[in-house]
């Protein structure tokens, strides 16, 4: 009897050692000097979407273009990835030619590659919408580049104040053209930019067009943005026109390359105002020989430094602060907007050339010397 009391008191013994040793768990082992895992991919939290990579470890970085049509991407693409490099980040770049079922089938690829933050420069503002769902699923976290992606729950949008690009536009040439027939050649109606570029210019115009100073006597959007249907646009809007306009504003300084083709053709080269944006090479080289009257210069350094760094942040994990919330129709999306530099031929020395944007030989090589 006795005995079996004393194992009896063994196994209590026993077991009671096994409970702790167990942190009493119902026999799975805790360790509390693991780890603690990371949010799968595949199952992100509520709040917190992707994994997050811990200083040191190196951020592979998706960047998904529209295309290379317009000079400044390719500026964008390298000084964008120069920047996300230097901060230990590893960029896989893939431009789509302005195709949208090809953009998404790229992001798609970016993301089985397992990037962790896709960065997208979108063609088509709702069409892309599928690319930001797509990364969610895959617990990747998307960051809108310059151009805003439309009813999605995109996670952070950076690009430079867009209407108040098209406010510079429509102040510099309302001031030179108080009164008269004005001509807009939109952008591409698939790009939210485009819209908010126009809102800019109107915001200016309507006053002066509710008074009966200004007629707006053509106004079109362009197709993909592609210069040679702004030429067809801009040829109509003369022969609609008779020749007889007053001044245009351009949604990009590609649609104002074809402008002032279509201005040249008829003999109005140089005496016709026109306003452009972006501050491309050949617009500037416009610029100093007259024949396009502004640009409005976006850093693009600045844009590219800023949306490196905040990708960087976000695949990380790190708070992102912004002061600013632009609605995508879908949700409040956290922005960080720019400013934008109007340029003519009183500034274009101390901004774009100064910046290194462009040489100064470059700028003037066109121009005709001075006597």
């Amino acid at each position: 009897m006795r005995k079996g009391f004393k194992q009896a008191r063994f196994l209590l013994l026993v077991l009671g050692v096994t409970c702790v040793l167990s942190a009493c768990d119902g026999g799975t082992t805790s360790n509390r000097y693991l780890e603690p895992s990371m949010p799968s991919k595949a199952s992100p939290g509520a709040d917190s979407i992707g994994n997050h990579k811990i200083s040191g470890e190196k951020i592979k970085i998706g960047f998904s273009l529209d295309s290379f049509q317009e000079e400044r991407w390719l500026k964008d693409r390298d000084l964008f990835k120069s920047t996300a490099e230097a901060l230990g980040a590893e960029v896989s770049t893939m431009a789509a030619g302005g195709d949208d079922a090809k953009q998404i089938s790229q992001a798609e690829t970016l993301i089985t590659q397992g990037v962790d933050i896709l960065v997208i420069v979108p063609h088509n503002a709702e069409a892309t919408a599928a690319i930001v769902k797509k990364a969610h699923l895959s617990g990747i976290k998307v960051l809108a580049y310059d151009r805003l992606v439309k009813n999605s729950e995109v996670d952070l949008y950076v690009s430079f104040d867009n209407e108040k690009v098209g406010e510079l536009q429509a102040r510099a040439i309302t001031k030179l053209v108080p009164k008269g027939k004005y001509v807009y050649i939109g952008g591409a109606d698939t790009d939210n930019n485009a819209h908010l570029f126009k809102q800019g210019v109107f915001n200016v115009l309507q006053p002066l067009i509710d008074r009966g100073d200004i007629t707006v006597v053509y106004d079109q959007w362009t197709k993909d943005w592609a210069p040679a249907n702004a030429l067809l646009n801009m040829r109509e809007a003369l022969r609609a026109n008779g020749d007889q306009i007053d001044a245009v504003i351009a949604a990009n300084d590609a649609t104002a390359t074809s402008v002032v083709q279509a201005l040249t053709e008829a003999g109005l080269a140089g005496k016709i105002p026109v306003a452009g944006q972006d501050a491309d090479l050949a617009a500037a080289q416009r610029i100093v020989v007259g024949t396009q009257t502004m640009t409005v210069y976006k850093p693009i350094k600045q844009l590219a430094d800023t949306a490196a760094e905040l990708a960087v942040k976000l695949a990380r994990g790190e708070s992102v602060q912004t002061d600013k919330k632009v609605n995508n129709g879908k949700t409040e999306v956290p922005s960080v907007l720019l400013s934008p530099i109007a340029v003519d031929t009183s500034n274009i020395d101390n901004t774009v050339i100064a910046d290194g944007f462009h040489s100064r030989e470059d700028v003037y090589k066109l121009a005709k010397p001075k006597k």
